[in-house]
């Protein structure tokens, strides 16, 4: 059987080739290739090459030269369709069947696939024209300057029933073959075809082959029944299977001066091309619908860890959730996801606008990982102040675990959840049973060792990052906060009872303004990632002030038992309370501050 150039094509593009060659050599990234010692010939220095975006190999030392065809019959000694099995199979193809008119149906493609290029040219052109101004100038109060234009290949499908169709068929197309396409619609009564677009924005969407093979349209009235619309499914487009300007950003991401780990998905056309403004050109958007297994795989080729985008907002972290359940079967070693959450009310081309492109960017370096996503999810869906609540919290952990097929990944997320859990509870299952151990830093947010103490012990980090959050804490807890350890992090603790006392917490920005003026927005930026288990373990977000106050009581007084604090307080507030009765200034001064240090020996316990 004799496999078509496109079939052929489509499995190189699906191969990410320096993965294949990499399971037999080892390779190191240099620029834009990937080098390694020859397999083919015995060399003390790298002279063997490997190209993703060309899809080749190249050995210096012996002259040998291919693609993932060859590397399979060079290295493996298969046959030409042998290899072809092997590498359709990892791609997610079929090899097609005995069909007499595969030929004839690649060459149907192609028509097709001209005439979508022949759409496009019509779209820039009628953006241009004057039936294009009100258009134009929604681009512009966008942001969108007529080089973008270009760039993006940003057209205008005019308010039309047959402008497109007219142009078409005027060059040859057959009513026929625009159906086909998905750029005219036949009515169910038998009547004549009308164009799709009309009156919309149009964004060529291009396959992981680069073939313009469907139009995105944003309309432009806004009482239209949707504001986009899609190219249907068609021989040529299968929406489950494509991502916006996919090619351009899988190029730009194996660029090494890029920094990109993996290609950042954004919700929406202008959102994948406001970061590209921004100088983030490895950005992508799904078709309007959530991310299916397919996409996730073509995200997966271009880099390990993609970065999925969303709003702030309850719609945007249910979407987080959504594709971090799909994500979860797939999960591989080094085959991860991470998170952006932008503020809420503002999507990346807000941001782009309003702040620059250096907000973009640097909204888009601030990731969190799947398991802290997982993790923030089922900590917050309800307050866990009670075994019950614990428990189902613990149930839902494991119904997670569950889902991960890949032994490794799975076992090392029940790690990272068991060391949450530690930091929660104070305590970490072990063989049917809770079994008490010393208290250990989480996972999350694992802070620097400060070069005058060590890194402060998980329980003390949420009752510190508690008290930040919410200064009435601070403010009404302030001897327990003195009399507690926290190890790096006692100068941040000394801040917020400074702050606290001296009225900065009124002023505007509130407490964690004051700190950030005296020097801590780097830790603070740190203690982020712990925002979810400290306000899981205060009731979650939606809890009383109350409730607040009475769980960060529970918490200090547990970490203080197991520190060795408890006693050592009680006998220094009998000392303070004497000094306090003598009026001796200095002898107060002196016990404030062995009451601090005593607070910090036993946070190093």
């Amino acid at each position: 059987m004799r496999l078509s150039d496109d079939f052929k094509d489509e499995i190189r593009a699906r191969i990410r080739l320096s993965d294949l060659i990499g399971r037999k050599v080892a390779l190191k990234r240099q620029g834009r290739e990937f080098a390694g010692l020859s397999p083919f010939k015995k060399e003390k220095t790298p002279s063997f090459f490997v190209n993703d975006e060309k899809k080749f190999y190249h050995c210096f030392a012996s002259g040998e030269h291919g693609d993932a065809f060859d590397w399979l019959m060079k290295i493996e000694g298969l046959s030409f369709m042998e290899a072809a099995e092997r590498l359709a199979g990892e791609a997610g193809l079929a090899l097609p069947k005995g069909d007499p008119d595969a030929a004839r149906k690649a060459e149907r493609g192609k028509s097709l696939i001209e005439w979508m290029e022949a759409a496009q040219a019509f779209f820039e052109q009628s953006l241009r024209a004057r039936s294009g101004t009100d258009a134009r100038r929604y681009l512009e109060s966008r942001g969108l300057s007529p080089d973008d234009w270009r760039r993006f290949g940003i057209g205008y499908a005019p308010d039309s029933r047959a402008a497109l169709k007219d142009e078409l068929i005027a060059s040859g197309a057959s009513p026929g073959d625009l159906i086909e396409t998905g750029l005219l619609i036949a009515p169910d009564d038998g009547g004549a075809p009308y164009d799709r677009f009309r009156g919309r924005i149009m964004f060529p969407i291009r396959d992981p082959r680069g073939r313009l093979v469907a139009f995105g349209g944003r309309a432009m009235n806004k009482n239209a029944r949707a504001k986009y619309l899609n190219s249907p499914e068609t021989p040529i487009f299968h929406k489950g299977s494509t991502l916006y300007r996919y090619p351009e950003a899988r190029k730009a991401a194996a660029d090494p001066t890029s920094g990109a780990r993996g290609l950042i998905v954004a919700e929406g056309y202008l959102d994948a091309i406001a970061f590209a403004r921004a100088g983030l050109d490895h950005a992508v958007a799904p078709l309007g619908t959530a991310l299916t297994e397919d996409q996730l795989t073509l995200l997966w080729r271009a880099g390990a860890e993609p970065v999925l985008c969303f709003d702030g907002d309850s719609a945007g972290r249910r979407a987080a959730g959504t594709a971090a359940d799909r994500a979860l079967p797939m999960l591989e070693p080094g085959r991860s996801l991470r998170f952006i959450f932008l503020p809420e009310g503002k999507d990346p081309d807000d941001l782009l606008r309003e702040e620059g492109a250096g907000a973009l960017r640097k909204a888009a370096s601030d990731t969190r990982p799947l398991s802290q996503l997982l993790w923030d999810r089922e900590a917050e869906l309800e307050p866990l102040d009670d075994p019950d609540r614990r428990a189902g919290f613990r149930r839902r952990l494991r119904a997670l675990l569950s889902r991960i097929a890949n032994p490794d990944v799975r076992e090392e997320y029940k790690r990272d959840f068991d060391a949450r859990l530690e930091a929660m509870f104070g305590g970490a299952r072990r063989s049917g049973g809770w079994k008490k151990r010393d208290a250990v830093p989480g996972p999350t947010g694992e802070l620097k060792r400060a070069a005058s103490g060590g890194t402060a012990p998980a329980p003390a980090r949420l009752l510190l990052l508690a008290a930040i959050e919410y200064p009435e804490i601070a403010e009404d807890h302030a001897e327990t906060l003195a009399s507690m350890g926290f190890g790096a992090l006692d100068s941040l603790r000394d801040a917020v009872l400074d702050a606290c006392s001296s009225g900065e917490v009124a002023d505007e920005g509130g407490l964690r303004a004051a700190l950030m003026n005296r020097g801590h927005t780097e830790v603070l930026r740190r203690l982020g990632s712990d925002l979810g288990p400290m306000r899981a373990a205060l009731g979650g977000v939606e809890a009383s002030r109350a409730l607040r106050d009475r769980a960060w009581t529970r918490l200090a007084d547990t970490y203080m038992e197991r520190s060795g604090l408890r006693a050592k307080r009680s006998e220094l507030r009998t000392r303070l309370q004497e000094e306090i009765g003598r009026g001796d200034s200095d002898g107060l001064r002196r016990l404030v501050e062995a009451q601090r240090r005593t607070g910090a020996r036993g946070g190093e316990t």
